[in-house]
C-alpha cells in the first residue's frame, strides 16, 4: 500500500500531515484508522462549531442533496434566498445584502474587490499579523505567513501594527499598551506611504492566526474612524468568531461597531465549504452600478445554502452564544488554573470559546524555548488523545489556539485541559 502522503502535495509550508488517517468523526471526538481517539480543541479547522456529524448538519445533506445541489451560477434555489435573508435577520440593519460563496479567502477575495470598485482606489491596509487566506488580495494582506518566495506582492497594501496587550511595543507612564498612540503612528505611516489610493482596511476583531490577540476596547471603533476620515471603507473578517464562536453572534457587536463589509465562512457551514460577503444596499448598488463582478463555480449554491440555514436553526435553538460565554469561561477558568501553577504559561487570553494560551520561558528554556516547548506539548497532547493547534510566529513563542465545538461539554473541556496541563508538564521535565 503507498505511504499515505506519497501522492500528495504538501500545502502547509515546512509541518507535515498528521501521524494517522482519519476514518471518522462525531461530536467532539475524531477517531484514526489505528483505533485511537482524539479530542478535538480545533473544531476541525475552527469551523464545526457544532461539532462532527451533527444529526440537524447529517439530515440536511441528505435530504438536500438528493433534491438540489448545485446550479448555474445565475440561478436561484430557496435555501440561498431564505439563508440570505435570515443572515441579515441576525445583523445590524445596514448588512442586508448577502454573497454566498465557499471560501473564507474568497469571500475576503470579494469584499476586497468590491471595496475597491466602489471606492475607486485600490490601497489595503490589514494587520503585521493578519491571515485572511491564500488567494491573491486576501494573501496580499496576509502578514503572519506565506509572504518570501513567491516574487512581488501587488502595490498598495500596508501592514498596521499588532495592538498586542501581552507584547506592547508603545506604552503609556503604566507600562501598559497605548493603543491609541500605536494606531496614531500606525496611519502616519500608511499615509506617508499611500498615493492616495486608501480603499479599505481589512482586519479581524480577533487575531486567530496571529495569536489569539483581542482588539483593546475601543479600539475597532478608533479603527472605524481612522477609516471614514480617508473615505475607507472598514472589511471585518469574522471567519472564526462569526457565529456566537466568541459568545456574542458577532464579535464586532461587542464594541458596537457596524462594519462597512463583512465576511463570514468557516463557523456559518460548521464544517462545510460555506461564507459570505454582506453588505450595506448602498454599497451594492454602487458596486453593482459599477458592474460587479465575482463568479465563481459554486456561488449561491443551494447545497451549502440549505447547511448555513441548519446552522442558524440549531444556534438559535440551542441558544448557542448563551452557551459559548458559560463553557468560554468554564475553560477559561481551567487555563488560568494551569497558568497560575506553571510559570511557563505566560498569558491566557480570549473570549467564548475561542481561547488563547501563550507559553514562555526563553529566559529558563534558552533561545527558542518556548518555540522547542509548545512543540513538544503539541506533540504530547496528540499522544495523550487531544489534538490541539498552536501558533509559532517569530519572536512570539507559542500560543495554543483552542477552539472546541460549542457543542462540547464541561466534563470534555475539563479533559482536556487536563491533558495540556500533564503534557506541560511532561514536556517541560524533557527539555
Amino acid at each position: 500500500m503507498d505511504s499515505p502522503d506519497q501522492h500528495l502535495i504538501r500545502y502547509s509550508g515546512h509541518a507535515g500531515f498528521s501521524e494517522e488517517i482519519i476514518t471518522h468523526a462525531e461530536g467532539t471526538m475524531v477517531y484514526t484508522e489505528s483505533g485511537r481517539e482524539l479530542l478535538d480543541f480545533t473544531s476541525g479547522q475552527m469551523s464545526g462549531i457544532l461539532g462532527h456529524s451533527h444529526p440537524a448538519i447529517v439530515a440536511t445533506v441528505r435530504e438536500q442533496a438528493a433534491r438540489l445541489d448545485h446550479l448555474h451560477s445565475s440561478m436561484l434555489s430557496r435555501p440561498v434566498v431564505e439563508l440570505a435573508g435570515r443572515l441579515a435577520g441576525t445583523l445590524p440593519a445596514q448588512l442586508s445584502k448577502a454573497l454566498l460563496l465557499t471560501t473564507g479567502a474568497e469571500s475576503n477575495e470579494a469584499a476586497v474587490r468590491m471595496a475597491k470598485l466602489v471606492t475607486g482606489k485600490y490601497e489595503i491596509v490589514s494587520f503585521a499579523r493578519s491571515w485572511h487566506g491564500m488567494t491573491l488580495a486576501a494573501a496580499n494582506a496576509t502578514y503572519s505567513a506565506g509572504r518570501r518566495g513567491y516574487g512581488p506582492s501587488a502595490p498598495g497594501n500596508f501592514a498596521l501594527p499588532v495592538p498586542h496587550r501581552f507584547h506592547p511595543d508603545i506604552v503609556d507612564a503604566d507600562g501598559e499598551l497605548d493603543w491609541r498612540r500605536q494606531l496614531d503612528l500606525g496611519f502616519e505611516l500608511i499615509d506617508a506611504q499611500s498615493v492616495g489610493s486608501l480603499a479599505a482596511c481589512l482586519v479581524e476583531p480577533i487575531l486567530s492566526s496571529g495569536g489569539i490577540i483581542e482588539l483593546p476596547p475601543g479600539y475597532l471603533a478608533a479603527l472605524a474612524e481612522k477609516c471614514h476620515e480617508r473615505d475607507m471603507l472598514l472589511i471585518v473578517d469574522e471567519a472564526q468568531t462569526g457565529l456566537c464562536r466568541t459568545g456574542d453572534w458577532y464579535a464586532f457587536e461587542h464594541e458596537g461597531v457596524v462594519p462597512d463589509i463583512l465576511t463570514l465562512s468557516k463557523t456559518l457551514g460548521a464544517g462545510l465549504p460555506l461564507a459570505a460577503v454582506l453588505t450595506s444596499p448602498e454599497i451594492e448598488q454602487r458596486a453593482h452600478d459599477r458592474g460587479f463582478l465575482f463568479f465563481t463555480t459554486h456561488v449561491n449554491d443551494p447545497l451549502p445554502a440549505a447547511v448555513g440555514n441548519t446552522v442558524l436553526d440549531v444556534l438559535v435553538a440551542e441558544k448557542m452564544d448563551v452557551r459559548a460565554r458559560e463553557l468560554g469561561q468554564h475553560l477559561r477558568t481551567e487555563l488560568e488554573k494551569i497558568a497560575a501553577n506553571h510559570d511557563l504559561v505566560g498569558d491566557v487570553r480570549g473570549r467564548g470559546l475561542l481561547l488563547g494560551m501563550e507559553l514562555v520561558g526563553d529566559d529558563v528554556l534558552g533561545a527558542g524555548g518556548a518555540d522547542r516547548l509548545g512543540a513538544a506539548v503539541t506533540s504530547r497532547c496528540y499522544d495523550l488523545g487531544l489534538h490541539m493547534n498552536i501558533v509559532q510566529l517569530p519572536g512570539m513563542g507559542g500560543t495554543f489556539r483552542i477552539a472546541p465545538p460549542l457543542t462540547a461539554t464541561e466534563e470534555e473541556l475539563s479533559r482536556g485541559a487536563a491533558i495540556l496541563e500533564e503534557s506541560l508538564v511532561y514536556a517541560a521535565g524533557r527539555l
